[in-house]
């Protein structure tokens, strides 16, 4: 990756310019940082001498030609980033951080709440003052305040509390985990929004600020529709399989040759849908005429279209469904969805070096994003991301010499 400055990536992407200390791990921050570099932002990932603990996360296990390997889990968070190994737990470290924050713009970092201040590094207490224009974000599990302010928080353990399990799992069931971490996801997908509204306020008042983002937090924003539910009704949402609380049919359905998804929004695509499959005498029954109706008689509305849906061939229904206006797919498992003509021509797969990854689902017009790099060995780039910020070869090697910076290529320290 070029350094930050140079002409040649004047226009690598819409966030051109931007320096980005990052001195996240696992994947709220990590996948938050992604999204900055995708889009042309130096992003240097600070780690400490472990290495971000997600790069042994598997397997499966990519090796790198010098014999290294990381696990797919770091792989799939960390392209286009430099990496310098650092302890900053150490005052050298640290003082090598605060070097690296004097022309950075954005600062994210996750660890536990009042790590920093015990470094006095904390936000209100050294850094607003030092770098006026720096933005700060924390991700953490639950912030600095509330009866579990401090406290860790992983994406499992908060879709458990935030009610999010509650309302996964099959009808009738008890809740169950989503395997994706949406949580953590979530919390780098509003992390980048914050970055971005923050660098934006920055134009007009000069100043950066502090963000304080939680896994608690944004795990509960995403509760809709079932929270709007509740709140109106008071009546506390239960799982429902593949079934939606508001809206029917909206579910999955056996064909003869796979399971189909369909998704009615409306009474012209119910009634497209049962033409469809040879229930036109569906639409006029008083009892699925709208959306309400549907709803209050779910139950036998399933009953009523399970045959239909039984004798279709599903991948044709699904095309005639489409191209009528019906939302419909067959449910396809990850290496199908990956490979198909749809992820190709949305360019939703990228190669970075010997890595390919799941591309950016930005897409701009001008400035797009740029797949510039594989995500780094251990502290690959340490030495060149000291010189840039004028370390001497001497002070360089007093750093690896009193642990505070490990050298490219060495093994995170188990």
């Amino acid at each position: 990756m070029q350094a930050r400055g140079d002409s040649s990536v004047a226009d690598a992407g819409a966030l051109a310019g931007v320096k980005v200390v990052d001195l996240s791990r696992v994947l709220g921050g990590p996948y938050c940082t992604m999204i900055l570099a995708d889009h042309g932002a130096d992003v240097i990932k600070v780690e400490p001498p472990q290495g971000d603990e997600t790069r042994q996360w598997g397997p499966p296990f990519a090796v790198r030609p010098d014999g290294s390997r990381d696990a797919s889990y770091f792989l799939g968070v960390n392209r286009n980033k430099r990496s310098i190994a650092l302890d900053v737990s150490l005052p050298p470290g640290r003082e090598v951080l605060l070097r690296l924050l004097e022309d950075a713009d954005v600062l994210v970092e996750n660890f536990k709440t009042g790590t920093l201040e015990k470094w006095e590094l904390g936000y209100a207490q050294t850094l607003c003052e030092r770098f006026p224009r720096l933005i700060h974000c924390r991700v953490s599990g639950f912030g600095a305040h509330g009866p579990l302010g401090g406290l860790p928080g992983y994406d499992a353990i908060v879709q458990a509390m935030s009610g999010l399990m509650s309302i996964n799992g099959p009808a009738g069931g008890e809740g169950m985990r989503l395997p994706t971490p949406i949580v953590d996801l979530a919390t780098g997908l509003y992390s980048a929004i914050a970055v971005l509204m923050a660098l934006h306020e920055r134009t007009r008042s000069g100043r950066g600020q502090f963000i304080d983002m939680t896994l608690y937090d944004c795990a509960t924003a995403l509760l809709h529709p079932q929270a709007a539910n509740f709140l109106v009704s008071g009546v506390r949402p239960a799982p429902l399989g593949d079934a939606h609380p508001n809206v029917a049919p909206y579910d999955k359905w056996s064909t003869r040759n796979g399971d189909l998804f369909v998704a009615i929004g409306n009474d012209r695509q119910f009634g497209a849908l049962v033409q469809m499959l040879g229930e036109r005498q569906l639409a006029g029954d008083a009892r699925f005429r709208t959306n309400a109706d549907r709803l209050k008689h779910r139950e036998a509305l399933r009953a009523a279209l399970t045959r239909a849906f039984a004798q279709a061939d599903g991948h044709e229904l699904a095309q005639r469904l489409l191209r009528a206006g019906v939302p419909a797919g067959v449910v396809v498992p990850i290496d199908e969805a990956l490979a198909s003509e749809q992820t190709r021509a949305r360019a939703m797969l990228v190669q970075s070096g010997d890595v390919r990854s799941v591309g950016t689902p930005i897409k701009f017009s001008r400035s797009a994003a740029q797949s510039r790099c594989a995500p780094p060995p251990f502290g690959a780039d340490g030495v060149r991301i000291l010189r840039e910020h004028g370390f001497s070869p001497e002070e360089i090697e007093q750093l690896e010499r009193c642990g505070a910076m490990r050298a490219p290529g060495s093994a995170p320290s188990s």
